[in-house]
This record gives C-alpha cells, structure tokens and sequence, in this order.
C-alpha cells in the first residue's frame, strides 16, 4: 500500500456517439493522486466527467486509456480486489423498497461475501441512527433515512475507500450534519473519504484537498485552503434607511447596483477591501444601513476565477 488511496494516471474515456467523429471525451488525460486518510473534494460542474471518473472506478464503465489503482489495486489487473476497496455512495437512491434496512445490509454483504459471522448491519444501522428502522420497509423511511441507509449499504465490507456521489443535494441541514458527523467518524477511523458536491461551503469546511474537473480535464488539484483563496470576487447586498434615484459609487466596489429603491448589491474583490471598509464607505455617503446580506464564494466563482486565470486575464 502507498500513500495514495486512488491513484490516476492520464485516465480517458471517449464514449461513441452517432454522428460525432472520434465520439465525445468525457475524460481527457485525467491524473491525480488522493491521498490515504484525507477527505478529498472532487468536483466540477454538471457533465464535467465526475460520475464517469467515478463509474470506471466502480468497474460499471471501461476506460479508454489510462490506468487507475484503489489501495495499491490496479482496476484491470486486480479488478475483485480493486472492488473490495471501496464502497461508492451514488446520488440516486438505489435499493429495493420492500425489503428492510436490515435485509437490505444483509444481502449487499452476501453480495461481497462477507461471511454471515462477520457481518455489521446492526452497527452499521446504529452509526447512522437507523437502529429503530431496523425492521421497517425501506419504503417507509424518510429521504434523509434513505440516504443514511445508502451509507451503511456502501459500508457493509468495511472498504478502506468511501466515495460519496453528491450525498447532500436536496436535503435538509440537519441531514448534512448527521451525515458530516458520521464521515469525519469514518475518517477519524482511517477510512479515506472522495466527496463530489456543488457545494463549495460544505468542501471548504470538510476537504483536505480539492481536485476540479471541467470539460474532461482537471483544471486544478489544491490544498482546500488554497483553491478557496482563487475566489476572490464577493457580493454584499445593503438595505439602506432611504429611496434612493441612483446607485453611489467608490473605488472600493468592483461593481455597485441598485436593487428595488432601497438596496444596493456591491461586488467587491476580498484580497483589496474588507466588508467593513464597503459599509464604511456606504456610510460615508450620508446613508444608514438598515440590513445587510452576504454571498460568499460558490463553485462557479473558482471556475470564474480559474478560467480568466488560464486565459491571461
């Protein structure tokens, strides 16, 4: 076993399509390395090649060129060992709706040939709260149940690898805490976890590193504290105290507009001016701020960012 948990090297796939000479590269030479017992961001935005990176490392798809290995395990030449190395939780909820949480466990584990001994579906059960669901039809259970229940079954032959497909897209904040809570206790535990997700937030506060893939290529591959850092550009909008006819203006806003007669939506860049220096300067133009509202940084501002990077400009 090395470092990496996954390693790829120049990895393509080019799927056939009617018409298309040479078909379409969903993959484009992708390589990097996740490091053993990190949690580690892969993401890009929707039909960049994540779920086909994803898809070849759960041997549902076949790559074109390339090679990949999951804990030391290469996917052609040790394709069962490769398997057995990691559990992959998919954004589709896929289980059968009348069996129960424990059936569902039990037969995911025969399905790996986990001997009957050996089994963990109770514990599994308990780690993500679904201990009383234990005899219910899967039916039953709520969205955030069933995707707590899609974690278990990705767990049940305790793979060393954990791949979490956009677990959180959709559910409620208490779904994502109870779900964060549990895969920091996976990770604590030595399992590495791969996460994809729009959410740049929710990266930034559990990945170690973050890898972006858009258009088949991988674009960056970052400490997470550093690629959070290429998203410079912030928006805060401000209620203020009076009508206004026009937006004001100052050297401190990139861009500055009036939004219905009484807030201003101010863009400003955060490696020149803080949000205290924008509101200052807006007081300082006679007007009393009433409410004010931030956005911060999102997966499209680092594309933004990293896109003009590569461009030169």
């Amino acid at each position: 076993m090395t470092d990496a948990a996954i390693s790829i090297q120049g990895l393509c796939k080019t799927y056939a399509v009617k018409g298309v000479p040479g078909g379409k590269r969903a993959l484009d030479g992708v390589t990097f390395d996740v490091p053993a017992g990190s949690i580690f961001g892969l993401l890009g935005p929707n039909g960049a090649g994540k779920s086909t990176l994803i898809n070849i490392l759960a041997g549902l798809v076949n790559k074109t060129d390339g090679a990949a290995s999951i804990w030391g395990f290469d996917i052609d030449a040790h394709p069962r060992n490769a398997k057995a190395s990691i559990g992959i939780v998919n954004q589709e909820i896929l289980f059968d709706p009348f069996f129960t949480p424990f059936e569902t466990l039990e037969i995911q584990a025969g399905l790996y040939g986990v001997a009957k001994r050996d089994r963990r579906s109770m514990e599994l059960l308990s780690a993500v709260h679904l201990a009383d669901k234990a005899n219910a039809y899967a039916r039953t259970l709520s969205g955030g149940m069933k995707r707590r229940l899609m974690v278990a079954k990705a767990m049940v032959h305790s793979p060393p690898v954990l791949v979490l497909d956009e677990p959180t897209a959709g559910v409620d904040i208490e779904l994502r805490q109870q779900l964060w809570a549990y895969v920091r206790e996976l990770n604590q535990a030595g399992v590495t976890v791969v996460l994809t997700t729009h959410y740049l937030e929710e990266a930034e506060e559990l990945c170690d590193r973050i890898a972006i893939i858009n258009g088949g290529r991988l674009i960056a591959n970052e400490p997470t504290r550093e690629l959070v850092g290429r998203a410079q550009e912030k928006v805060v909008a401000v209620t203020v105290d009076r009508d206004l006819a026009e937006a004001p203006s100052n050297v401190c806003f990139d861009k500055v507009t009036l939004k219905g007669a009484r807030t201003l939506e101010i863009t400003y860049r955060k490696d020149r001016v803080n949000a205290g220096e924008v509101l200052a300067a807006v007081t300082r133009d006679g007007l009393g701020i009433v409410d004010v509202s931030t956005k911060e940084p999102d997966l499209e501002d680092v594309f933004l960012n990293l896109t003009r990077s590569s461009a030169g400009g």
